[in-house]
């Protein structure tokens, strides 16, 4: 299950699905949960993790400055308050970051379509 930020989010993601939507692991999201405050999930009975629409906003910003851009925790921290200061335009980061997507689904249709044609010339 990829993110999809244009899909309809039910109102919690367990840690496991937030984990597969990112593809990254449970662990990483609990430390980024520590390193970055905005990111705060509900905990339900025994600790168990819930996370709502806007929790998952800003795994995506942290992913995006982390995993793709390459930047430490600390790196991505200061650029997330100067989004959030309104001194980076949100409007550019979010088009950046669709942009990425987008060129990842082109990558996994040409991949898929590689796959086929060489089934086919088998």
């Amino acid at each position: 299950m990829a993110y999809n930020a244009n899909k309809d989010l039910k109102t919690f993601y367990s840690i496991a699905e937030v984990a597969e939507m990112f593809n990254v692991s449970g662990s990483l999201l609990r430390y980024w949960e520590s390193m970055f405050p905005n990111i705060s999930p509900q905990k339900a009975g025994r600790g168990i993790r819930q996370y709502s629409k806007d929790d998952i906003e800003e795994v995506r910003l942290v992913y995006h400055y982390v995993k793709e851009k390459g930047m430490t925790i600390e790196g991505a921290r200061n650029a997330i308050d100067r989004l959030k200061s309104g001194q980076t335009n949100a409007m550019e980061v979010d088009h950046r970051i669709e942009v990425i997507d987008r060129l990842k689904d082109i990558r996994d249709q040409l991949q898929s379509i590689g796959k086929e044609l060489q089934e086919l010339s088998s």
